[in-house]
């Protein structure tokens, strides 16, 4: 059975190394995961000849020269997305360690953040104790029953570790 009980508590700093490792870590996640799904959306896109039709359409309405081609340049523009994705990455992970530090500051002065947590213990359950010695009435000889029928009761006379 557990028995649960409110605790508030308060946070009052927050590491920035900590948060340094942790965000670089999950940011540079996030940056690898969004470049493997532009990559993954670009080769969909060519595939279905989207970049194309949209070349098409540009030339149609004179928005571009016939014969220049905006989406040739695949390479460039996976060499872009990586840089982008990068750069993306150091500036998230440099605005998550201020963030760490301008909340320390700011707990300095107000207090920091409560929150309240349930705190679960775990009250271990009592099993009943083994019998050790076999009922009064066996003992008396008024059971009618033999000390065949209680073998696997330990008496004084029998080790427990000759039980079946």
């Amino acid at each position: 059975m557990a028995t649960v009980r409110r605790v508030r508590r308060i946070i009052r700093k927050v590491d920035p190394w900590t948060v340094l490792k942790v965000s670089a870590l999950v940011w540079a996640v996030l940056g690898i995961a969004l470049v493997l799904g532009m990559v993954i959306f670009w080769s969909v896109l060519e595939r279905a000849g989207i970049p194309a039709r949209i070349t098409e359409f540009m030339v149609e309405i004179t928005l571009i020269d016939e014969g220049t081609q905006p989406f040739a340049n695949t390479e460039q523009f996976l060499r872009f997305l990586v840089f982008s994705s990068v750069t993306w990455w150091v500036m998230m992970t440099g605005l998550s360690v201020a963030g760490a530090i301008v909340y320390n500051l700011v707990s300095d002065v107000v207090g920091g953040v409560e929150v309240v947590v349930l705190e679960e213990t775990l009250n271990p359950m009592m099993a009943p104790a083994p019998l050790l010695h076999p009922p009064s009435d066996y003992r008396a000889g008024n059971g009618g029953s033999t000390p065949a029928d209680h073998a696997d009761i330990p008496t004084e006379e029998t080790p427990i570790g000759n039980l079946r």
